[in-house]
């Protein structure tokens, strides 16, 4: 349970104290983030009224639903990996908070930024095997199962730019640091 900020968190004056090319960078990547999550509610009210339009018909019209379930799963996946590098940006991502209140503000800088290079290493494969995958996908013309048969490569384009924002948005917070020891 939380009760108000982690001392571990970075500040908003991170980005301010850096180089400029990344001080840009993070504000055009939280800019975007903002236009995503905004989206994504967008997205996520979306599918409650498609799975909500699939219960309805099916109990009050005895109707087929061959799109709604997969819709909604569209929906939820694109919501899902779009926003991922808006909660890294709050660094609302699982962390070991146990340790915050044992380490000195320097060993704890040190642990987040070690967390945030393995975090890197894994997102970095990920992004990469969504963007084979989406190509596959693209390239081979895949579509699901369903009688709906929406292409796949919707759902794994949007998996794989969800985790390239991703990818960016822990590469800031690697470099950031860096930046800020280059200018003093």
């Amino acid at each position: 349970m939380m009760h108000g900020p982690l001392p571990d968190r970075t500040n908003a004056t991170d980005a301010a104290n850096s180089p400029v090319l990344i001080a840009a960078l993070a504000y055009v990547l939280a800019w975007l983030n903002r236009i995503i999550l905004v989206l994504a509610a967008i997205a996520l009210i979306a599918a409650c009224a498609v799975l909500s339009y699939s219960v309805l018909g099916r109990a009050l019209f005895q109707s087929p639903n061959y799109w709604q379930d997969e819709a909604a799963v569209f929906l939820l996946v694109g919501a899902t990996f779009m926003t991922s590098a808006w909660v890294q940006q709050q660094r609302g991502h699982i962390g070991i908070e146990a340790f915050v209140g044992l380490l000195s503000p320097f060993a704890n800088s040190v642990r987040l930024w070690l967390v945030d290079v393995a975090s890197f290493a894994f997102c970095a494969f990920f992004c990469w095997k969504s963007w084979t995958l989406t190509y596959e996908a693209w390239d081979d013309g895949q579509v699901s199962n369903s009688m709906w048969s929406p292409p796949l490569d919707i759902p794994y384009g949007l998996m794989a730019l969800g985790m390239t924002l991703l990818c960016v948005q822990i590469f800031l917070q690697i470099i950031t640091p860096l930046g800020r020891a280059l200018r003093r």
